[in-house]
């Protein structure tokens, strides 16, 4: 696997070079390119996601808003003919948002100023389940984060062992919320941060 920059150098890469090719780029993609392929990325959602067949049209809208936001980034993991199969997106975390004032609710004073007066929030990290466990996800997070201009990096992800935690935790995330619900969503969920930059591979 290889890291590089997009095609149209648009976004510098200050990631080195994977341990092993293959066939699998992770590139930036800029927010043009996000918005017009959006669908092959929602596509990938819902399949890791396991959820139920018309769950990306209710996301479609919320998806391109996110890529006006201020910080916003996208990484994605290309085959050998183009096509995606993983992608990652975040952006710098502010008081307007709901993601922000959600988990706010549920932190004590001292936490939120640890942890919501400079962060950026790892919205989405998604790998297509037939190439899952070959290293793209934490591939994908870490050119993310790297150029993060934040002190923190947050996310929020449903609770329950699966390769998504392993990754979180061997990249030092701790808990900042467990079991937390929030609203709308009966799930629990458990928010995990940690502080940048992360440690070198």
């Amino acid at each position: 696997m290889s890291i590089n920059n997009n095609a149209d150098g648009s976004r510098p890469d200050p990631a080195p070079d994977g341990p092993a090719p293959g066939a699998y780029q992770v590139v930036w993609w800029d927010p043009a390119t996000y918005r017009r392929r959006i669908d092959e990325l929602l596509t990938i959602y819902v399949t890791a996601m396991r959820y139920p067949a018309g769950t990306e049209v209710h996301r479609r809208a919320l998806w391109i808003d996110n890529s006006y936001r201020t910080g916003f980034g996208c990484v994605v993991a290309l085959d050998a003919t183009g096509a995606p199969v993983g992608l990652a997106y975040g952006y710098r975390g502010t008081a307007d948002q709901w993601w922000y004032n959600e988990v706010g609710r549920g932190m004590t004073d001292g936490q939120r100023g640890e942890w919501l007066s400079d962060y950026v929030e790892l919205t989405e990290l998604h790998v297509a389940p037939r190439v899952q466990g070959g290293g793209l996800g934490e591939a994908m997070l870490r050119l993310l984060i790297s150029s993060a201009a934040a002190r923190v990096v947050l996310l929020s992800t449903p609770e329950g062992e699966n390769r998504a935690w392993r990754l979180y935790r061997r990249l030092g995330f701790q808990d900042v919320l467990r079991h937390y619900r929030f609203t709308g969503d009966p799930r629990p969920f458990a928010v995990l941060g940690r502080p940048l930059p992360l440690d070198p591979p």
